[in-house]
């Protein structure tokens, strides 16, 4: 039988789980559609505008789902963990607000014009309002970035009677982790998008949409994930730096590390036994991990055994980090091997839109494992030497909590799949020839520069 305990921190885990899907597309796809309104104000050519318009459609039906998603969350804190609140309230709630005041009132404001009113205003203030949009997405991530870190890294506060008071508001939003949490999230948004549009652009050409449009967004969306891809590894080594100095006992996790040891090996595989207190069947590169994490061979890295107590399970830590690492070097092969081919001819052969289609949701899954590294290497604490999981969580009848985590997955699955359903319904209907507006012969008629110019 699972306690309270559990159930709440799986019922928590779930929900994180959905609703990240979405915003972690919304995100980069919103500045993706403002390239595409902008290059079309530019050139004229409707082939942007074929593109704004397929995939408006699918960010409004993305950001739809990731706000209702949402919602849900913020009703935890009081339903499952109340003592969040009663804790670091005073940190946690000016935090939220900001994010409502400034980002979330900016996209709900011009979402509307971006989505319906491009026949009703004029072209520069809809290109205007989707760029309002795409800042107002980015905005929203600092905030709930800048809360996440601070609970992973947390200062410029003080405890009076065991509650958590600010004194400092820029110490606590550029907390020591923020910069690195924030630039390797939206990396992994912009990586995410990137694959999105790749795939979907790729299932499109499978599917005998010969057309100008789905071939432009595959040739745009694969540059992006090129230059992206190595961009991340940067900021991933450089966050790995700073949690090896914040949070040492999460470094140990990830890297299977049992005992402080100097030139640690980098364990490609292994199957770490937390009874026993050492791992199985390695497979390792010695002296590596102390090379990456340190930059020296002779780099010494604390072990998982230093902080009996105050560790999060390794297992689930180490297994998330390989396959975040996994999965983004797969990613960075897949988009450098596709781009150099589309440079070198004008299509990519059917096996390579195959592979691209498979890896329509890679970024998910890379996200995912990131987030669980993230979230599950906290442990046991919810914020970091301020208050533990343990003492956050509610004590209700366990039997409550299963029924909303079983009401909760249930939903959640026809979600998903009604919105898997209907995303590559739309891509399989899609048409090379819309209406063009007057407004769009207009701006076409101003210029005759080539697709490539």
């Amino acid at each position: 039988m699972l306690d309270t305990l559990m159930l709440s921190r799986i019922q928590f885990a779930t929900n994180v789980s959905f609703h990240i899907l979405f915003p972690t597309i919304t995100i980069a796809l919103s500045w993706f559609l403002y390239f595409f309104k902008l290059r079309f104000d530019q050139t004229g050519h409707p082939i942007w505008m074929r593109a704004y318009r397929f995939w408006v459609k699918i960010f409004a039906l993305t950001f739809a789902i990731g706000v209702v998603s949402g919602i849900t969350m913020s009703f935890q804190f009081g339903t499952n963990w109340p003592m969040f609140m009663e804790t670091v309230g005073n940190i946690a709630g000016p935090l939220l607000g900001y994010e409502v005041l400034t980002a979330f009132f900016l996209e709900a404001g011009f979402l509307g014009i971006m989505l319906f009113g491009m026949h009703r205003v004029s072209p520069k203030i809809h290109t205007l309002s989707t760029l309002i949009v795409a800042v107002g997405t980015t905005i929203s991530a600092f905030w709930i970035l800048s809360l996440n870190s601070w609970m992973q890294t947390p200062q410029g506060h003080e405890i009076r009677d065991g509650v958590a008071y600010a004194v400092d508001w820029f110490e606590i939003i550029f907390n020591p982790s923020f910069p690195y949490r924030l630039s390797h999230m939206l990396l992994a948004s912009g990586l995410t998008a990137s694959f999105f549009i790749a795939g979907i652009s790729a299932y499109r050409l499978l599917k005998g949409d010969d057309k100008q449009a789905p071939k432009l967004t595959l040739k745009i969306a694969l540059t992006v994930a090129a230059i992206l891809t190595p961009l991340q590894v940067f900021v991933g080594d450089l966050h790995g730096l700073n949690t090896l100095k914040h949070q040492p006992q999460k470094i140990a996790a990830m890297e299977g590390v049992w005992e402080t040891e100097k030139s640690a090996p980098l364990l490609l595989f292994a199957v770490p036994d937390e009874e026993a207190k050492t791992n199985h069947f390695e497979i390792a590169i010695p002296g590596m991990a102390s090379f990456i994490l340190t930059h020296d061979f002779n780099g010494e890295i604390k072990g998982f055994n230093e902080f009996e107590g105050k560790t999060p399970p390794m297992a689930p830590v180490f297994y998330s980090f390989r396959v975040m690492v996994g999965i983004g070097m797969l990613m960075l092969l897949i988009a450098w091997v596709a781009r150099i081919q589309l440079a070198r001819r004008e299509s990519l052969p059917n096996w390579m839109l195959k592979a691209l289609v498979a890896m329509s949701f890679s970024g998910w899954v890379a996200t995912l494992a990131g987030w669980y590294v993230t979230e599950i290497g906290r442990q046991p604490w919810l914020v970091t030497g301020v208050l533990s999981v343990k003492d956050a969580a509610t004590d209700i009848d366990p039997t409550n909590v299963g029924l909303s985590l079983s009401a909760y997955l249930l939903l959640y699955a026809v979600l998903l799949v009604a919105y898997l359903h209907t995303l590559f319904t739309m891509a399989g209907r899609a048409v090379e020839i819309e209406e063009i507006t007057e407004q769009e012969k207009a701006q076409q008629a101003k210029s005759t520069l080539a697709l490539n110019s």
